[in-house]
């Protein structure tokens, strides 16, 4: 049965990737393949990355509430960027290459995440609600910071950390496109390595530690990899706080299992789809009237403030 509906969703993916190609294609189809390629290339692997860090960080959570955005990574990653231009001021900052950028906060981000959120998650009994709360608490708190150091930028400076607060799939960083696409696909295999590991930790950790699974060993690994493909997919389109939670919460209604096998290949065709095809529908049909991260957001809050009141009903 999944693998059925999982060749539907491949289908649908291909037909919005040959949208997003072909609608309003004009003039020379050598320049327009490139420009669009690169593009589309992008999308899908900040889809991807966002699906499978969501799926990992529900599996050692044991809940499907929470996401990196909402737990705070967002936020984390914008903080570690005005805090670079606050230390080494707006032209030196411009001035190092965009890879070398990518890389430090990629590390920065990767560490902090294991610090701040595997004390948090090693705990012998993590609380739901509890978690919820410390998750808006650091976003609230990276945010507060990173208004503090931007209220002693000057204008100019002020516009390069806002440009990284919010999401912009219609103008992608395409030059971090080679790096990007070798960290992504290096985390996915380490994913896809653990997808039986996986399937143990998602049942909870003493039923994890009884099947011989090193729950500490294995959450930590979780953690590096949700780190690695957070930074990745925000340092491409920016903070993207719902997409993660509303692919993640269709993929389980389409694919109802506790295989990671299929999850994981299920969320990621459901991610690649919404973001390519929604972006072509809104920048091809549309004219970008309306932001695609506006529609996600919306009805990703929606999603979020439904399950939360159904969990609150329990």
């Amino acid at each position: 049965m999944h693998r059925r509906r999982l060749i539907v969703l491949a289908v649908l993916f291909v037909a919005s990737a040959v949208a997003y190609m072909t609608i309003g294609a004009r003039g020379n189809w050598g320049f327009v393949l490139e420009f669009r390629g690169a593009k589309l290339a992008a999308l899908c692997l900040v889809a991807v990355a966002l699906s499978t860090s969501t799926v990992l960080f529900q599996t050692i959570t044991q809940n499907r509430i929470l996401t990196p955005s909402i737990m705070g990574f967002d936020e984390l990653f914008v903080l570690i960027v005005a805090m670079g231009v606050f230390v080494f001021g707006m032209t030196d900052y411009l001035l190092v290459t965009s890879w070398v950028q990518f890389v430090v906060s990629l590390v920065l981000m990767t560490g902090a995440s294991m610090l701040l959120f595997g004390t948090l998650l090693l705990q012998e009994r993590p609380d739901l609600m509890r978690m919820i709360l410390t998750g808006l608490v650091l976003t609230v708190l990276f945010r507060s910071l990173r208004t503090l150091l931007v209220r002693m930028l000057d204008p100019n400076e002020f516009s390069v950390v806002q440009v990284s607060s919010y999401a912009r799939f219609h103008q992608i960083e395409t030059g971090l496109l080679a790096i990007a696409a070798v960290t992504i696909g290096a985390a996915l295999v380490g994913a896809w390595a653990m997808r039986h590991r996986l399937d143990v930790l998602s049942l909870g950790r003493e039923a994890a530690i009884n099947l011989g699974e090193d729950v500490r060993r294995g959450t930590l690994q979780v953690l590096f990899l949700i780190g690695v493909l957070v930074s990745v997919a925000t340092a491409l389109v920016g903070p993207t706080a719902f997409l993660g939670l509303l692919v993640v919460s269709i993929a389980h209604a389409v694919t109802p299992t506790g295989r990671h096998a299929v999850l994981l290949v299920s969320a990621a065709l459901i991610s690649a789809t919404t973001l390519v095809g929604g972006q072509a529908l809104l920048e091809r049909v549309f004219g970008l009237v309306t932001p695609l991260t506006v529609v996600i957001d919306l009805a990703g809050g929606v999603l979020f403030l439904v399950l939360v009141m159904k969990g609150l009903k329990r």
